[in-house]
């Protein structure tokens, strides 16, 4: 049997650019699959929503927000600690880099490893690396719970609504106009990752976000949704996975399985239903995992470095 390539090595085609207005207020910037960044126009300022992966790669969002506002860049935030939504912050200059107190706790505790795995994983998504600067991206300001910032008369709440792709999640609500930015605890045709996740918490989050009764949803990946109809099928697509995932990880484990044949298990079981969303194959390594990890003996997700990585993936797919 031939092994696969690590994770997303292999995986080197450009995807095209779409940069759609939501509302008076809210764009989406996204990239069939790759992960997306939200901004929010206000009266005086402009907020982006996870940066893309590089200062050179943020320059393509600024671009299309200099298409239809001159006003400046005020505010960065972040949805949560991975490297892909953070490490391109130096590229909109802004004045305040916002995120959760416990985003920012991630950050402290494994942000250079998870900065060295990302890379090796995914190169691609990492384009012109070297225009990071060194170090890592540092929240100016951090909430606990909830927070407004007023972009003149419009409001933006950041809201913490409980634990799913990570412990630090974030989201943006435009309540005035019911749109809202997920980061990755949403993704519409994309595999979540799950690989920091918390199994039995996120699909409660979801149903947190599902009240809010959004009209738009920019997911961490995939298209933007402009409908209620849209909205409702990437929140119940994402929470069918990660149920699905959780359910059948905790029975092979369960059943005494050991991480390799319930891995082959659950992924043979899943193929069928999400084997076409984007990035399947990477994810699920990750995936599966981490929740054997949860349901067996840690509670909360191990650090992964690029060691571990390549370990985890010679152990699953080799």
């Amino acid at each position: 049997m031939r092994t696969k390539a690590f994770a997303s090595q292999a995986d080197l085609e450009e995807k095209k650019v779409s940069f759609v207005q939501l509302s008076p207020n809210a764009y989406a910037y996204t990239a069939e699959g790759d992960p997306n960044t939200g901004v929010i126009v206000g009266d005086d300022a402009v907020m982006v929503i996870d940066t893309q992966a590089t200062p050179v790669m943020a320059q393509d969002v600024v671009r299309r927000i200099r298409e239809v506002t001159d006003k400046p860049i005020k505010y960065v935030v972040l949805s949560h600690y991975h490297a892909v939504r953070v490490l391109g912050a130096s590229g909109y200059d802004p004045e305040h880099i916002v995120a959760s107190r416990d985003t920012y706790d991630l950050i402290v505790e494994r942000g250079e490893q998870d900065k060295a795995s990302e890379i090796g994983r995914f190169p691609r998504l990492f384009r012109a690396a070297e225009s990071v600067p060194e170090g890592l991206t540092w929240p100016t300001m951090t909430f606990e719970g909830r927070m407004s910032i007023w972009l003149g008369k419009v409001e933006v709440q950041l809201l913490q609504l409980g634990r799913g792709h990570t412990k630090g999640d974030t989201v943006a609500w435009l309540p005035q106009q019911r749109v809202l930015f997920s980061g990755d605890l949403v993704e519409f045709d994309a595999t979540p990752y799950a690989g920091d996740a918390y199994f039995r918490d996120w699909p409660q989050t979801l149903d947190k976000l599902a009240q809010l009764d959004p009209v738009a949803l920019v997911p961490g990946r995939g298209a933007a949704l402009t409908t209620r109809e849209q909205v409702s099928r990437g929140l119940a697509g994402t929470r069918a996975f990660i149920s699905d995932v959780h359910e059948l990880v905790q029975a092979g484990a369960k059943a005494g399985k050991d991480l390799k044949a319930v891995y082959r298990d659950v992924v043979a079981q899943l193929r069928p239903r999400y084997g076409n969303w984007v990035i399947f194959d990477h994810c699920m390594p990750f995936d599966v995992t981490r929740c054997y990890d949860e349901v067996t003996q840690y509670p909360d997700p191990r650090i992964w470095t690029a060691e571990r990585d390549r370990q985890m993936w010679a152990a699953l797919e080799g």
